[in-house]
C-alpha cells in the first residue's frame, strides 16, 4: 500500500511490527529532557566530595586536593555524577598564589559542562624547567601541575568519565612471571630513594611514565602497563 506524504517531515524513528506496547511519539516527546552540566546550575547545599593527598618533593608540606561532584538527574535513567569544583589546601604558602588561580580556572571549566577530560592532558603536559621528579611507585611527574592533573585523571576514572585501561588476567599473570624471573636472575637494590615498586635498574616507560621497564631475552617490557617493544 502506497502512502503519500503531504506534510513536511520533521522527524522519524524505527519501530518494530509488535511495537503496540511502546510509548507513542507524543508521549516520548513530552518526557523531560535530562539536565546537562552548565554554568547556570546553582550550587546545591550538598555535594559529594573526595580528597586526595600528594607529597611532591618540590613542596615542603603535603597537598590535599578535594574534588566535589554534583549529582544530575538523580533517581532517573540519566543520573550522572559530574565534577563541580576543586580545592587545594596545604600548609606551604610557597605555591599559594598560582594554586588558587589554577583551582578557580579548573572549577570554572567543570561548571561550564561538556567534555572536561581534556584538562587531564593539558595539565599532565606541563613541564617544570627545573626538571621533574619520581613519585612513590616510580611514576615520573614532569611537574607539580602534572601531578595535580594525574589526581584529576584518577578522579574522573573513579566517577566513570574516563574509561580505565585494565589489563587482562592473562597479561597480569605473564608480567608477574616476568618480574619474578627477572628478580631471581638479578640482585635488586633495596635502598632506592624513589620508593619504586619495581626493580631498581628498571628504566622509564614512555607510555605510562613509570620506571618499570626491564629487558629480558632482548625484549623491553614494562611491568606496570604491559607495553612491549616485541608486540
Amino acid at each position: 500500500m502506497t502512502v503519500k506524504i503531504s506534510n513536511k517531515i520533521v522527524g522519524y524513528r524505527v519501530t518494530k511490527a509488535d511495537s503496540a506496547s511502546e510509548k507513542p511519539a507524543e508521549a516520548v516527546a513530552s518526557l523531560p529532557k535530562p539536565i546537562q552540566m552548565n554554568e547556570y546550575i546553582e550550587r546545591p547545599d550538598f555535594l559529594l566530595g573526595t580528597t586526595y593527598k600528594i607529597k611532591p618533593p618540590v613542596a615542603e608540606h603535603a597537598m590535599y586536593i578535594t574534588i566535589n561532584d554534583i549529582l544530575l538527574n538523580e533517581d532517573t535513567d540519566h543520573e550522572s555524577r559530574q565534577p563541580y569544583e576543586v580545592f587545594i589546601n596545604s600548609k606551604s604558602m610557597e605555591h599559594f598564589q598560582w594554586v588558587i588561580a589554577l583551582t578557580r580556572v579548573i572549577s570554572a571549566v567543570f561548571r561550564k559542562g561538556g567534555d572536561v577530560t581534556f584538562l587531564v592532558e593539558e595539565l599532565r603536559s606541563v613541564y617544570d624547567p627545573n626538571g621533574g621528579y619520581f613519585k612513590k611507585g616510580g611514576v615520573f611527574m614532569p611537574s607539580l601541575v602534572a601531578e595535580i592533573g594525574a589526581v584529576i585523571e584518577k578522579h574522573l576514572k573513579a566517577i566513570g568519565l574516563i574509561e580505565s585501561e585494565e589489563m587482562s588476567d592473562v597479561t597480569k599473570r605473564i608480567l608477574a612471571e616476568k618480574r619474578a624471573e627477572f628478580e631471581a636472575s638479578k640482585a635488586a637494590a633495596t635502598n632506592d630513594d624513589t620508593g619504586s615498586d619495581y626493580p631498581a635498574n628498571s628504566t622509564m616507560c614512555g607510555k605510562c611514565s613509570t620506571k618499570a621497564v626491564i629487558v629480558m631475552d632482548g625484549c623491553a617490557t614494562c611491568l606496570s602497563c604491559g607495553d612491549s617493544k616485541c608486540g
